[in-house]
């Protein structure tokens, strides 16, 4: 394998010729293999520098599907040998069509590597067991991220989603101490216990470690207070990835909650203005769309592929545990940004409000009926078990919006309990309309 299996943890003026010397091997096999592309890069000259890789147009979502629906079922970016394939996973599909995503056997051991990486940074060890509770039906967040589990060498309990009484009972029986599932999820354990569990209180269960991911939410604070203080475990931002390129390779460590990039000798990344598609310089203080090249993969590589996500780096010095990789936070997608006059909204700017209101649950929908541009943010926010809706707790939550964020916001109260608590992705944007 062409990899260093403390790549997280080398010193970057280490690495650079070990990814100059991937990118060129990897630049020319995709050249040489994959049709889609060799399309798209129209007869460019292969950049031998990967600092140049901004010669090369970028690659994106909607490219991929239409290669899909073309060339089923894995596109004309396989570049490998249909053989060489031996595991099938597909995407949740939760911003569009769903995608095949096929790895080869060194694709799957290095996937499992770097998120080993990620679940050790984030605070497993040997001593936890830890029970899965991502879906297993074909989604990359079901075995591959159970195996980025098992390589930290912790007990791994393959659960999955659903059944959740037997769960919390196994939970209870087995000893488990840390569990791996999405920030929402913990809502859904908490309804089940208040009705099936009298006298439990969710602490009870003994479990000390949260390992979160596929949503956003835990660059709150008042939503991590809230975990605390409810489950008595600490919770750590453990899987954040993306499911073409790679299924977790940022997470949090004991010293630092912002995420550590832990891939960089198998995967380049670089910023862009995502509406120009400009590069942006990497560096403690820039924002922009995170853009990602694989150093290293056989059966779909992916060559500046634009990931969506809208990322802050907070620092690029090596942190106190130990890794290298430079650390950001998620401030969203651009799919799900929300132009309200002008300004910017993520849904993840207006959990950070609704958390600190504890009238509120903490859940919320942001419904748009209309094409933009929006005068005003449409909020449903949903109460607290136990609270009654007010006009005056309504408005309350808009001049909170309107202090915090800058955006004016139409704040529609409803019952505790109103939305569905989902063991999958929780869409937070709805938009009726294209």
């Amino acid at each position: 394998m062409s990899t260093l299996t403390d790549g997280e943890k080398r010193p970057v003026a280490e690495l650079e010729p070990h990814i100059q010397s991937l990118w060129q091997r990897q630049g020319a096999y995709v050249a040489e293999t994959s049709a889609f592309y060799r399309a798209l890069w129209q007869g460019r000259r292969l950049p031998r520098d990967v600092r140049d890789l901004p010669e090369l147009p970028l690659s994106d979502k909607a490219q991929l599907r239409q290669s899909q629906a073309d060339h089923p079922p894995f596109g004309d970016y396989l570049a490998a040998p249909r053989s060489l394939a031996n595991r099938l996973h597909r995407t949740s599909g939760t911003t569009g069509q769903a995608m095949n995503l096929a790895l080869s056997a060194r694709d799957a051991s290095i996937t499992q590597e770097v998120g080993g990486r990620c679940h050790r940074s984030a605070g497993l060890t040997p001593d936890h067991t830890v029970v899965h509770c991502l879906n297993y039906q074909m989604w990359m967040g079901g075995l591959t991220d159970h195996m980025t589990l098992e390589a930290t060498g912790a007990l791994v309990v393959p659960f999955g989603v659903g059944s959740t009484d037997l769960l919390i009972r196994t939970i209870r029986d087995v000893g488990i101490t840390a569990i791996s599932c999405t920030p929402s999820y913990p809502a859904v354990l908490e309804r089940v216990i208040a009705d099936h569990f009298p006298g439990l209180a969710p602490r009870d269960l003994g479990l000390k470690l949260g390992l979160f991911g596929g949503e956003p939410g835990l660059d709150d604070p008042a939503f991590r207070a809230r975990l605390r203080d409810t489950w008595g475990m600490e919770p750590r931002n453990a899987n954040y990835g993306v499911s073409d390129v790679f299924s977790n390779f940022g997470a949090e460590c004991a010293h630092d909650t912002r995420l550590h990039f832990m891939a960089a000798d198998v995967l380049y990344p670089e910023l862009i203005d995502p509406d120009s598609g400009s590069p942006i310089a990497l560096e403690a203080g820039a924002r922009g769309e995170l853009v990602l090249t694989h150093l290293v993969r056989d059966c779909q590589p992916l060559v500046r592929f634009r990931t969506g996500d809208i990322v802050a780096i907070g620092d690029t010095a090596p942190c106190a545990c130990g890794c290298t990789g430079f650390r950001f936070s998620v401030i969203g997608r651009s799919d799900d940004m929300v132009v309200v006059r002008g300004l910017n909204m993520f849904p993840s700017m207006v959990a950070a409000v609704l958390n600190e209101i504890p009238e509120l649950s903490g859940d919320y929908r942001i419904t748009l009926d209309s094409p933009p541009p929006h005068d005003t943010l449409p909020v449903t926010a949903e109460l607290a078990q136990g609270v009654e809706s007010t006009d005056g707790l309504a408005r309350r939550v808009e001049l909170a919006i309107k202090s915090r964020l800058g955006a004016s916001a139409t704040v529609t109260l409803c019952p505790a309990n109103t939305f569905p608590r989902t063991e999958g992705k929780t869409k937070r944007v709805i938009r009726s309309t294209p």
